[in-house]
């Protein structure tokens, strides 16, 4: 398979899964602030911490208001994390290799972009912003259902599968970091029966709730929860099932030894840790580690298998 190609492949899947995510996490905080007290409610603040993009938000907005925050995730074109941004990206690679992807996933990424486009205006009002949630959201499972069922499972399809599995396993660490982060703090045990609330808001990003509840079958807490989504091997947004999806991926492709052993390292790391354990700080010098790892991941698969950037290869 070219380099090119793999690559185009790669983003694709990274960028759909990033708009979904991205659509999911405004959905359920939305949700959230209207199920707890207003002293209590953490705010949108949290939304932009899940991204990392605070420096390049405070470049363009005052405050962290609702207003604000959800126009940058949604249509901020100068965020190339934003829904409208990610589905731009996932349409610009899907054009190149439209020869390799079947001719329905293109013509559904394309609407995708186009209804998210047309319809910005009425997804940033509090009245029209859950429908074009919901529909973006279907749209990207669609898609990627689509690509799943029609795609040759070749070469082409790993890189898109591994592709969607670490952008998946990355929002999941960082919505559990930052939610569990923006818990109410310890001395308030008066409040705690609130946290309830904000784990099952946690679950509901990732579409989680009721599998949690089939699988752990026990009451939403902080401890099985983190296990869950860090440790479940067989719920799809979990991260270890992710990690182990790409690991193997990557078995199946030529030259992946390095590769290999980052992700062998990842699980690992995964698989050994006590989250019940860990004090919200260390869970998030956990996940700063776990996200380190991701990036060295991604370094050595565009390292191995992409073409060089433009400078370089000039």
């Amino acid at each position: 398979m070219l380099s090119r190609v793999a690559e185009n492949i790669y983003w694709l899947a990274r960028y759909v899964e990033r708009a979904e995510n991205t659509a999911r996490i405004v959905a359920v905080n939305a949700n959230l602030l209207l199920d707890l007290p207003r002293g209590i409610a953490p705010g949108w603040r949290p939304l932009i911490d899940i991204t990392g993009h605070n420096a390049l938000f405070e470049q363009h907005y005052k405050e962290y208001g609702e207003r604000q925050v959800v126009r940058f995730l949604l249509g901020d074109e100068r965020h190339p994390g934003s829904i409208l941004s990610a589905l731009l990206a996932a349409r610009e690679n899907c054009r190149t290799i439209r020869d390799i992807v079947p001719r329905e996933a293109w013509e559904q990424i394309n609407e995708l972009y186009l209804f998210a486009a047309e319809d910005l205006q009425r997804g940033m009002t509090k009245g029209g912003r859950h429908g074009y949630l919901k529909r973006l959201i279907l749209g990207a499972q669609t898609i990627t259902g689509l690509l799943a069922g029609t795609m040759l499972h070749d070469q082409g399809y790993r890189f898109l599968r591994i592709g969607r599995n670490l952008e998946r396993a990355d929002m999941t660490t960082r919505i559990a970091d930052v939610r569990s982060a923006s818990l109410l703090p310890e001395e308030t045990p008066d409040l705690r029966p609130y946290d309830t609330i904000q784990w099952v808001s946690v679950l509901k990003s990732l579409t989680a709730y009721q599998m949690y509840r089939r699988s752990e079958q026990v009451r939403v807490q902080r401890g099985p929860v983190l296990r869950f989504l860090f440790q479940n091997a067989e719920f799809p947004r979990a991260a270890l099932h992710c990690i182990d999806a790409v690991r193997a991926s990557l078995e199946c492709l030529p030259r992946n030894e390095a590769c290999l052993r980052v992700a062998g390292r990842l699980k690992r790391n995964l698989a050994s840790a006590d989250l019940a354990r860990l004090s919200p700080a260390e869970l998030h010098a956990f996940v700063d580690e776990f996200q380190a790892d991701i990036a060295s991941l991604h370094a050595e698969i565009a390292s191995t298998w992409f073409p060089p950037p433009l400078a370089e290869a000039a």
